[in-house]
């Protein structure tokens, strides 16, 4: 975005960030960069302790000129094999603005029967499948990823 052009709205900051990795795992990048939220930053954290990322970092934005620019900028690490096999084979959005997903603590998504992981936002914060089920909490259907 150039100076003077209004940032365009997102709809769905989660289905963007899920396309970064994506893309970004596909073209075998070391790490993909994109605004930062507690949503997004909650999300990496599950796929670092998961595995999926090598790490992830939060920045305040800076101007050319090296003043603080508003918001902040959340760079993912990705993680690939030795012979650079990708970490993470796939990624989809389940719950969207126009159709949320929701699960009860009994009816939790297994994701590649349980090869996978599913990440849901509920009350206790966001969770994996597992954690849920352990914890005997349901709530939005996030993602999956495998």
């Amino acid at each position: 975005m150039g100076k003077g052009h209004p940032a365009m709205t997102m709809t769905d900051p989660i289905a963007d960030m899920l396309t970064r990795l994506r893309n970004a795992n596909q073209a075998y990048h070391d790490s993909v960069s994109m605004p930062f939220s507690k949503l997004k930053a909650g999300v990496a954290e599950i796929l670092q302790q998961e595995g999926y990322i090598t790490s992830f970092e939060v920045k305040d934005n800076v101007t050319d000129a090296g003043e603080p620019a508003v918001g902040k900028t959340l760079t993912i690490t990705l993680k690939f094999g030795r012979s650079r096999e990708r970490s993470i084979a796939g990624l989809r959005r389940i719950s969207k603005p126009g159709l949320r997903v929701y699960a009860k603590h009994t009816g939790l998504p297994k994701v590649l029967g349980g090869l996978g992981v599913a990440i849901i936002s509920t009350s206790q914060g966001l969770l994996t499948d597992r954690q849920a089920n352990q914890k005997g909490v349901g709530g939005e259907v996030l993602a999956y990823v495998w």
